[in-house]
């Protein structure tokens, strides 16, 4: 398949989302990077916005609360390119009620290869990234090949 540019500006859009028992190590890792965060567009699901903007003292575009769709909002401007990159520190040991939500957000990270930091040791890798200060090129695979096959009878491609 072929790729295509997509281009990155030297202002990145984060997204950042936490499960209920990783918001405190979420909150904790933001303000540890808050000047690197603080020039960046930043959006963040429910409450974790919420407490993220209060700790911060920066604008934070708040969504739903992951449960009541942020999760979903957050995949839908990844698809629409208003994302270019995720960090979400999920708690493994807990069982998420909303777990289809949760798989079908890190699915289209990967689909849109966005970058994707699911723990402190990777964000701190990520945000350190000589890339994250300047512009980079994503490539995305090239869609319109799949868009322009028609549909079977029985509804697949």
């Amino acid at each position: 398949m072929a790729h295509k540019k997509v281009p990155m500006e030297h202002d990145k859009k984060i997204a950042l989302v936490a499960h209920d028992h990783k918001k405190r190590d979420l909150t904790e890792w933001a303000k540890y990077n808050r000047d690197l965060l603080a020039h960046h567009k930043v959006y963040a699901t429910g409450t974790t916005g919420r407490v993220l903007q209060k700790e911060l003292g920066f604008e934070i575009t708040t969504l739903q609360s992951g449960p009541l769709g942020g999760d979903q909002q957050i995949g839908a401007k990844i698809a629409d390119g208003k994302i270019d990159f995720l960090i979400f520190f999920w708690d493994p040991l807990e069982p998420m009620p909303h777990d289809p939500d949760v798989k079908a957000l890190l699915r289209m990270a990967v689909v849109w290869n966005i970058p994707i930091a699911c723990n402190r040791a990777s964000a701190d890798f990520m945000i350190s990234s000589p890339l994250m200060d300047g512009e980079y090129d994503r490539l995305v695979p090239d869609y319109d090949e799949y868009r322009a096959r028609k549909m079977t009878k029985d509804g697949s491609r």
